[in-house]
């Protein structure tokens, strides 16, 4: 269909149109074309329609034709919109004697035409003058009297411009554009509503007799065309959408007396292009009533597609062809026995590709976005899909292909139709000429089959859809199996799940699998690794959709699969090596949150519940399940089991060790022979994302402590001695075990290393100790028994405690083939809770050493005594003795109160050259509380034997009442006493904890320390002093007295002189011996006086020399 511009006429004085002058008017208003951004404000519609560019066709007034008498309704644009009359008079007494009537007579003849409008132009030269006045005189006076005599309806129509030959200057024209643009809008709003209104009458007559849809058509779609070519395509549109809907309404109402038949097929009807409108006289045929359905669905849509390919909607073209292709060719399938042999199929076909093609030849001359381009890329593949979805059709019919999947899901017609015997197939053939070689041979059958395929998979990964492209490579597969290529449709079929996975496109993923295992047994291929690695994608896929998309019937589905895992298992045996295999959903396994210990052996029974996804039993050998705890802690729970059953199956795993505390679910791991299936629970999940087992992750098991189970302390050693090598204490108790060889190896951070083969068993000689470079091995020990091990290590002093891993592994008499395992971390401190400072004092042969004693952090110590010792081979000539009284009692160290204790040191040799060593006896306020709460404790249960059980459970209860609350150790310091703050206890324990409150309230203090005490050893080094100098200042009775008074001094008054005599005296005697006579020092003393207090006269300052033993008196 052609397009149709817009017309405009133009009038003139024969004169003026036969000159030079109006071929360049002429040629300077064309220049002025097509106009642009013209908008439309109808009052009929609801927003402004913008025409961005018109073009327009220029005509002489007497060729266009009269009104037109026709009933067949046509463009509103093939008459005249606008006409132009063009003056060129300056001459007020011409106008008014000629050119007044010829406006007037071509006025009287436009005016007459309905839905047309005019302007009057008149061109006036820029240099032009009048008599007796200056321009504006003459342009007010020539076009004033224009406007006073045809502007009669108070609109203006009448036009100046000032031009001359060779101007070009747009502005000069804008005004006359303008009222171009305005006459053109305002006769082309005028005609669209007469015409809307003529639609809208007959509409509305279409329940009455004689009323006739074609007519109805071709009325509206005039309406359609004059919007197309005055370029509103989407106003365009509408009408036949609105024509579509109305179709469907006739179609609903099954009153197709307007059409022909359905279909008749001509020549070429199934090859020619789609959205082609010139193949055939659609309007004539719709005119005639004659037109089939089959065409006017045709002519419909090609008409849209045109508009949308005008208003760049390409990508609509694709999406509107591909849903008529579809829903048309099913419509067709009623008259399918009176059509050609594979019509429906070839025009189907045919049709889908030259859409393709269009879109194409469209979308050459537009620019569109990655965006766009991606959608129309997808849009073209689904109609090449169509396409190959024929030629499924076609090769399932004449043999090419097999009837099964995925050849036949496309095949969704009745086959009936095909065989009813009063239906008369047409004799003709169709005329596509690939599509009817490949119906006769299989070769090129298939090479356009793989063709139109590959580009549809280019198309469609192009376009992004990269699951549809996936899905026609495995019909590639299929069809290599089909034609025996069976490798390389093995190949296709291994490698496409792990694509659709991510898609959770669960049906094709599990299809594809199921295809590639039997085209695997086709081949006679052994089960290996690889054929495993498909089987259980298989069975994920399976378990995933709960083989609801699986394409058989629901007991084969439990046959199949009850055979795959048959073969499963025997392919597992015989695997030569382990094969692990991650997550897999048909085996899920819930751990229960608490673990129960084993009473009669040391380790712990865990509870899970075994969830087989499966329509059928998995055989299994073991499940374990794997704990983890602090650092680099693993407890391995685990149980043998023959087969799961379908559903839960609940089993008891047991871990053979007495680890005690919370841990979190690890993995877990189920054992088929040489498989393995592995989970991992603790996986990290990125944020706003949520998996299959992240609900698992954070799954905690408590396991209780078993006290009568092996268990390993660690300590400091109750006697350390800063000069020597620094040793941990090892306690091992054995409980209800027997052991029979137990190692053990301890690992700290930082490089300290623990020294085994000088680890030394203390006072027990029934165990063996075996000596070992990397652990501590015992032999032989008895149940019920600790064994003390003092551990040198290497120095850790830069620490304040020492994190320790414990890793045991024993056996016992009662399990002598089960290797029983502890692991433990515990803290151990390193640094003192006491520091000493100390001070010296010399005194002659005498030297006083006063050492303070503060402790080091928030804790209190008890100081039960602190000897200074002599060296194991002791000094001649020392005397050491407390400056203290023996009996002073136990002392308390607090952050705020340190302790002193004063020696003294006698030595008549000299000075002391060997080390002395300053023993304290001490222990924590805590461990000394502790230890009065045990005791207490098991004062009370020993009344009654019933609380036993409780021992442990009113320990720990009265040590974290004591914790609450400090008040009670000011008392406890001072009296013993213990007052236990309130806690709420269970019932059961309220009556032994209030006893064993009484006890402690009952405690004292004994004088004299009792219990356990912790010792600490420090070496003192002796100081030297290579002189000593003394002073003293005696006071002499009168100024002429020189010595000592015997008696008393007389009384002394303020303000009276007093005589003194400074004495110095000096000593070697803590310093080196050699050479001591012969020494010689030169000293100065200097006398300092407080001005305030004293006036000092006489020597204040002087030099004197020192030797062994000298008295200088000043």
């Amino acid at each position: 269909m052609s397009k149709q511009n817009v017309l405009v006429t133009y009038a003139a004085p024969q004169s003026f149109q036969l000159s030079d002058n109006w071929k360049q008017v002429q040629s300077a208003l064309r220049s002025q074309l097509p106009l642009r951004n013209i908008h439309w404000k109808s009052a009929a519609r609801p927003s402004i329609r913008t025409i961005q560019e018109l073009d327009i066709d220029l005509v002489p007034l007497d060729t266009t034709r009269g009104e037109s008498t026709s009933q067949i309704p046509v463009t509103l644009l093939e008459k005249p919109l606008l006409n132009i009359y063009i003056v060129t008079c300056e001459d007020l007494e011409t106008y008014r004697s000629t050119v007044k009537k010829q406006i007037k007579d071509w006025h009287s003849t436009v005016t007459q035409k309905k839905n047309q409008e005019w302007i009057i132009l008149q061109i006036v030269r820029p240099d032009a003058r009048v008599a007796g006045g200056g321009f504006f005189a003459m342009k007010g006076s020539i076009l004033d009297r224009i406007k006073a005599d045809f502007n009669l309806d108070k609109r203006d129509r009448c036009v100046q411009l000032t031009w001359t030959i060779g101007q070009d200057n747009p502005a000069a024209w804008a005004e006359c554009i303008n009222k171009i643009k305005d006459g053109l809008l305002s006769a082309f709003e005028s005609s669209v509503l007469q015409r809307e209104e003529d639609v809208k009458r007959s509409e509305s007559q279409r329940q009455m007799p004689g009323w006739n849809f074609c007519t109805f058509f071709i009325l509206k779609e005039s309406l359609a065309s004059s919007f197309e070519g005055v370029n509103l395509f989407q106003d365009a549109l509408w009408q036949y959408d609105e024509l579509e809907t109305s179709f469907y309404q006739v179609l609903k109402e099954k009153n197709l007396s307007w059409f022909g038949s359905l279909i008749t097929p001509h020549a070429k009807d199934d090859s020619a292009p789609l959205l082609s409108v010139d193949k055939k006289p659609y309007r004539d045929l719709i005119l005639a009533n004659t037109i089939s359905v089959f065409d006017f669905r045709i002519y419909l849509l090609s008409r849209q597609c045109a508009l949308l390919g005008k208003m760049g909607r390409i990508v609509d073209i694709g999406k509107k062809s591909g849903a008529f292709l579809g829903a048309f060719g099913r419509r067709l399938r009623e008259a399918e026995p009176t059509l050609p042999e594979y019509f429906i199929e070839s025009w189907t076909y045919s049709s889908a590709l030259s859409v393709v093609e269009q879109c194409d030849s469209w979308a050459n001359g537009l620019k569109l976005d990655s965006s766009t381009q991606a959608t129309l890329h997808a849009s073209k593949g689904e109609l090449l899909e169509l396409a190959r979805n024929q030629l499924d059709i076609v090769g399932i019919k004449v043999g090419h292909l097999p009837s099964q999947p995925p050849f036949s899901l496309t095949v969704t017609h009745s086959r009936r139709n095909s065989t009813n015997g009063l239906a008369k197939r047409s004799s003709q053939k169709i005329s596509k000429v690939d599509f009817l070689s490949s119906v006769e041979d299989r070769e090129a059958f298939y090479d356009l089959y793989v063709a139109i395929t590959n580009r549809a998979i280019d198309l469609y990964a192009k376009g992004g859809r990269r699951k549809f492209a996936l899905k026609l490579h495995g019909t590639l597969a299929a069809l290599d199996v089909h034609r025996g290529r069976l490798s390389v449709a093995l190949q296709t079929y291994t490698s496409l799940p792990a694509h659709y996975a991510p898609h959770m496109w669960s049906s094709l993923e599990s299809f594809m699998l199921s295809r590639a295992l039997d085209t695997h047994a086709e081949l006679q291929r052994p089960n290996d690794r690889e054929w495993i690695h498909i089987l259980l994608s298989f069975l994920k896929a399976y378990v995933e959709e709960l083989g609801k998309e699986m394409l058989m019937h629901e007991d084969d589905k439990k046959e199949y699969v009850s055979r795959l895992v048959d073969e499963l298992h025997a392919a597992a045996i015989e695997l030569d090596t382990d094969l692990a295999h991650p997550d897999h959903p048909a085996i899920a396994i819930r751990v229960s949150s608490d673990a129960k210990i084993a009473e009669a052996e040391d380790g712990s029974f865990l509870d899970v519940t075994v969830q087989n996804h499966l329509p059928c039993e998995l055989p299994i050998d073991q499940v374990t399940v794997v704990l983890a705890g602090r650092d680099k802690e693993r407890l391995n729970f685990s149980a043998s089991a023959e087969r799961l059953a379908q559903g839960l199956t609940p089993l008891r795993l047991f871990c053979a060790t007495s680890s005690h505390g919370t841990f979190l679910l690890d993995s877990s791991e189920v054992r088929m022979s040489h498989l393995q299936f592995q989970w991992t629970h603790r996986k990290a999940v990125s944020p706003g994302k949520t998996s299959r087992l992240s609900k698992d992750a954070s799954v905690l098991v408590r396991i209780p402590k078993d006290l009568h189970a092996l268990n390993i302390r660690l300590r400091q050693p109750h006697r350390i001695e800063l000069d020597a090598s620094p040793k941990l204490l090892v306690i091992l108790s054995t409980g209800r075990n027997q052991v029979s060889k137990a190692s053990l190896k301890l690992s700290a951070p930082s490089n300290i290393r623990f020294k085994y083969s000088e680890a030394v068993l203390i006072d027990d000689d029934e165990v063996n100790l075996v000596i070992a470079d990397d652990c501590i091995c015992l032999q032989g020990i008895a149940k019920d028994k600790s064994i003390v091990i003092l551990l040198p290590h290497s120095d850790a002093s830069a620490f304040h405690a020492m994190k320790v891993d414990i890793d045991v592994e024993y056996v016992t008499a009662s399990g002598p083939s089960i290797i029983r395992t502890l692991g433990l971390t515990q803290v151990v401190a390193t640094s003192l809770p006491v520091t000493v400072n100390v001070e010296d004092y010399f005194r002659g042969t005498r030297l006083f050493s006063k050492f303070t004693v503060s402790t080091t952090s928030h804790q209190h110590v008890r100081i039960a005594s602190a000897e200074l010792e002599y060296p194991k081979t002791g000094l001649h000539g020392v005397k050491i003795a407390s400056c203290l009284p023996s009996k002073r009692g136990v002392i308390t160290v607090t952050p705020s109160q340190p302790a002193s204790f004063l020696f003294s040191i006698d030595s008549t040799e000299g000075p002391v050259r060997e080390s002395l060593s300053l023993l304290i006896k001490y222990r924590l306020l805590r461990e000394e509380v502790e230890s009065l709460v045990g005791q207490a404790v098991q004062t009370v249960v020993t009344r009654s034997p019933s609380w036993i059980p409780y021992r442990d459970a009113l320990v720990n209860i009265l040590i974290e009442a004591l914790e609450t609350k400090a008040s009670w150790v000011d008392l406890f310091g001072v009296t013993g006493e213990l007052n236990v703050p309130h806690k709420d206890t269970q019932r059961e324990l309220f009556e032994p904890f209030q006893q064993v409150k009484e006890v402690l309230h009952a405690n004292r203090h004994s004088y004299l320390p009792q219990g356990t005490w912790r010792e600490i050893r420090i070496p003192v080094d002796v100081p030297r002093m290579s002189i000593v100098a003394a002073a003293h200042i005696r006071i002499l009775s009168s100024p002429f007295s020189t010595e000592k008074s015997t008696g008393h001094l007389p009384p002394l008054y303020a303000g009276q002189p007093i005589s003194a005599i400074l004495a110095i005296t000096t000593s070697f005697h803590w310093g080196e011996s050699e050479n001591r006579s012969k020494r010689r020092y030169m000293l100065r003393f200097d006398l300092e006086e407080m001005v305030k207090e004293w006036l000092v006269s006489g020597r204040k300052r002087g030099d004197f020399s020192a030797t062994v033993w000298v008295y200088f008196p000043s």
